[in-house]
């Protein structure tokens, strides 16, 4: 079980004993959307294992759609009187009656495949998930909200920058089924700033770039979560295109550090790229990085017609990291580390 394993606790105390404003976290409760994702499952797995090593009396609030999921992920949890769980649907009115400090707003399609086959689903979940997160926030009277926005809403490099900036606004041909995901995404975080002027709302918007981890869903369909699988099955890395995309990475557990960093830290109304220079890569060399673990090879394999339509069309997307950094937020994780770790737990802890 991951909760059991060694190396992965030990993740969660790094990430825990990194540099923060730890009084910000502590004693406060927090609710997590989209707690059985990639993202949110290591978050709940962190604050769980701070309230062990800490005693730091924070209370967790786990919503997902599916009951079962949740407790399967969290069985470990069940029986703390610091953990609950909420069976919600966030596209529907947020009923849960505890004072709730923070929210995370992590519920999301996030790859290709889910936004061909989910495509109204995909755009909802943030247009009208983010307005009933948001009112729950107001009704609330929470402290801050964070809303975790995506590298996608910059849309293409035309060649114009090298790297995305927080107030770049690059190309997203609006009339293509793709184009929901990205725009889903800006529509909300216009949305956020509607809800901090009318409603005075504290909100910090994380821009993620490509994430990777031991908690990734296993049927996620990004090229890089596939090279994961190849790896993580002992097999050659299969790569559906030549390989020259250009994107910035990221590991689930720097991600993490990152939103709890700006949740104490950041300042309100604020967009924040995460992402790590050593983590900038081209596809096919995060192809090699993984074939290289079991001395496999890199093997080229075109994408089926559906798979082809939630293909991004961007083949560069670097995000900048300044302003992040301005904050003195810095990455705890190296990307050898980071990729030997996510092949090595989720073939030993979930395969």
């Amino acid at each position: 079980m991951l909760l059991e394993n060694e190396t992965y606790l030990a993740e969660l105390d790094r990430v825990n004993f990194a540099k923060n404003d730890w009084n910000k976290i502590d004693n406060h409760s927090f609710l997590i959307i989209g707690a059985t994702g990639m993202i949110g499952s290591y978050m709940v797995d962190v604050l769980m294992r701070r309230n062990e090593k800490s005693n730091a009396n924070i209370h967790v609030f786990a919503m997902g759609r599916s009951i079962a999921r949740l407790e399967n992920r969290f069985s470990i949890y069940l029986d703390s009187n610091f953990f609950h769980l909420l069976e919600a649907d966030v596209t529907q009115k947020i009923m849960l009656d505890a004072k709730v400090d923070y929210i995370f707003h992590g519920a999301s399609n996030t790859h290709p495949r889910a936004y061909t086959t989910d495509p109204i689903g995909t755009i909802m979940t943030n247009l009208m998930g983010t307005q009933q997160v948001l009112d729950f926030a107001v009704n609330n009277q929470s402290k801050r909200v964070a809303f975790l926005s995506t590298v996608e809403i910059y849309g293409e490099n035309r060649g114009d920058v090298k790297k995305f900036s927080e107030d770049y606004c690059g190309y997203i041909d609006c009339n293509t089924l793709r184009a929901g995901y990205p725009e889903g995404k800006r529509a909300s975080e216009s949305l956020c700033q509607a809800y901090m002027a009318k409603h005075n709302l504290n909100i910090v918007i994380p821009r993620i770039c490509r994430t990777f981890g031991p908690t990734m869903l296993l049927n996620d369909s990004k090229a890089s979560s596939q090279f994961i699988l190849n790896a993580v099955n002992n097999e050659d890395i299969v790569l559906k295109s030549e390989g020259n995309q250009y994107f910035s990475y990221a590991y689930v557990g720097d991600v993490v550090y990152a939103l709890l960093y700006l949740l104490a830290i950041g300042e309100n109304g604020e967009a924040y790229n995460i992402a790590v220079e050593e983590f900038n890569l081209h596809l096919r060399d995060l192809a090699s990085e993984l074939a290289a673990l079991n001395q496999k090879t890199v093997i080229f394999d075109l994408p089926d017609e559906e798979e082809l339509k939630g293909f991004s069309t961007a083949s560069q997307a670097i995000l900048a990291s300044e302003k992040i950094e301005a904050i003195d937020w810095k990455p705890i994780f190296g990307l050898k580390e980071a990729l030997e770790n996510t092949v090595e737990l989720i073939r030993n802890e979930r395969v």
